[in-house]
């Protein structure tokens, strides 16, 4: 009311904020996959005409990025012709071209042009791995130093991160990830053994990154330049963060000196001077303080009122618990007032919990074994034909068992099913929806690696199984006695512990 919106534009002011596409009737019914395969070949071709480029590949060396990190990346380069890649994939449709980002439309409906041309080509996967758009980076003063694919059926910028799947996939420490600002920042750090950053693309971090880093990692390190413009995009990554501080997640803020940028930085002092300057970043608790105090006079009682009257709406913004408590007595230390005078003044219910709470898990909660075994099937449903099941799990009371036997023989008979097919199966059975969200679920191994992955879990699976009926059998032993089927599957069950190194002193 207040915007004078009707109600269809009211729907697409709120998804364009949050970086969505409202769904119509002609994107719910149009397929993305070949979208995914007509990036995936534009992939190849830039990474192809990266090899024949001498001044690409001599950027590339000048910017300290070696062969090996080019690969992991899938870095490659655009040729500065209007249809280099048109002339390549010849055979798609201009019109899922178009919809994939990758041409553009002439302005008198002649034709169409490679929406990049003359640039390092840096592509932006999915948690999955599929590229999902490209960046393109100019290796000269021609044009935007920047280019990023245009929102598809596939890509929106307020939610992808690039080089959060490569950062994931290295099997780094991810208890920490790092935001910075530009693509060759997280190539330059990983370059130099930091593999934990991770960059937005072209946008200011959104509510939708933060929610991502943090079902993750439990810390989040942004970094800019020390400069006035990244002290205030730094105040704007605050002030988004504020609604999904948690007690047990940690913000802070990286400052460089002014002019440099983790890359150059990196290059500069080497990956231990960087670590120990990223462990002094100054903590979001702090920055805000000392950021409101750099907009009052400190000195008069004026001026901490009016801090004072700053700081209480982004305090009503951070959900109650320790962490807001806090943050309220530091602030009332600084203004000279006690915690209680000052919350008296903090409105009690934040203003972004209204919002409904996410049903995904929070990061801390590990899901259980079966829970694992099932997602990684319905990632890499293939993998079900190496898969070593163990008799004993069959007429399990394990919760999910049977969901997970039943899933394991249907995708041995059809290893050639996609996630989606899978799905489809199981629309009508109870548990669809947590099969839903668990083929949803990130997941930071390859197929090859979630063979081994999968046969572990089972495993696992199988000796809790046989624990819980060794404890049966003798639980009954005390209190009534076996018989002698029951002694021979006993004494079956223990010499089995004692081969898994497990033997129990019973």
């Amino acid at each position: 009311a207040y915007e004078r919106l009707n109600f269809v534009e009211a729907i697409e002011e709120l998804a364009g904020a949050l970086g969505m596409e409202v769904p119509t009737e002609a994107t719910r019914n149009r397929p993305a996959e070949d979208l995914y395969t007509l990036l995936g070949r534009a992939t190849e071709f830039y990474q192809h005409a990266l090899k024949g480029n001498g001044e690409a590949v001599a950027y590339l060396k000048q910017r300290g990025v070696s062969g090996e990190m080019a690969k992991t990346f899938g870095i490659g380069y655009a040729p500065d012709a209007w249809d280099g890649l048109i002339k390549a994939l010849k055979d798609a449709p201009a019109p899922r071209m178009l919809a994939a980002g990758l041409i553009k439309a002439r302005d008198n409906n002649s034709g169409h042009y490679d929406t990049f041309r003359g640039r390092i080509m840096f592509p932006i996967r999915d948690h999955r791995g599929r590229v999902v758009a490209f960046g393109g980076r100019a290796m000269g003063d021609n044009g935007p130093k920047y280019l990023n694919s245009p929102e598809t059926e596939v890509f929106h910028k307020g939610r992808e991160l690039y080089g959060l799947y490569e950062a994931r996939q290295s099997r780094a420490d991810l208890s920490q990830l790092m935001v910075v600002e530009g693509y060759m920042d997280v190539v330059g750090l990983a370059q130099h053994g930091v593999r934990n950053a991770v960059a937005t693309l072209g946008t200011a971090t959104t509510v939708e990154h933060l929610k991502r880093l943090f079902r993750i990692a439990n810390e989040v390190v942004f970094a800019f330049d020390g400069d006035r413009a990244g002290r205030k995009a730094a105040w704007r990554a605050l002030n988004m963060s504020l609604s999904e501080i948690r007690d047990g997640r940690q913000i802070r803020f990286l400052f460089l000196p002014e002019g440099e940028d983790p890359d150059s930085m990196i290059r500069e002092e080497g990956e231990t001077a960087f670590r120990e300057r990223l462990s002094k970043a100054t903590p979001l608790s702090e920055f805000l303080l000392d950021h409101l105090a750099s907009e009052v006079d400190t000195s008069s009682m004026d001026g901490l009122a009016r801090m004072a009257e700053l700081a209480r709406p982004l305090i009503a913004q951070i959900p109650q618990g320790v962490y807001r408590d806090m943050l309220t007595a530091r602030l009332a230390e600084r203004i000279g007032l006690s915690s209680d005078q000052l919350a008296d003044h903090v409105p009690a219910n934040p203003v972004r919990q209204k919002t409904p709470p996410r049903r995904s898990r929070p990061a801390r909660q590990r899901t259980p074994l079966v829970g694992q075994a099932i997602t990684l099937l319905l990632h890499y449903p293939a993998i079900a034909e190496k898969a070593q099941m163990p008799q004993n799990l069959t007429q399990s009371a394990i919760p999910g068992a049977e969901v997970l036997t039943t899933l394991l023989e249907q995708l041995r008979e059809t290893p050639h099913l996609k996630t989606a097919a899978v799905l489809e199966r199981w629309r009508e059975h109870r548990f669809f929806e947590r099969l839903n969200d668990l083929a949803s679920a990130e997941i930071l191994i390859n197929a090859t690696q979630a063979v081994a992955e999968l046969n572990g879990l089972l495993s696992k699976l199988s000796e809790h199984e046989r624990d819980q009926r060794c404890e049966e059998l003798l639980a009954k032993a005390r209190d009534s006695g076996l018989d002698e089927t029951e002694k021979a599957e006993l004494a079956e069950l223990l010499a089995a512990r004692g081969r898994g190194g497990r033997a129990d002193s019973a």
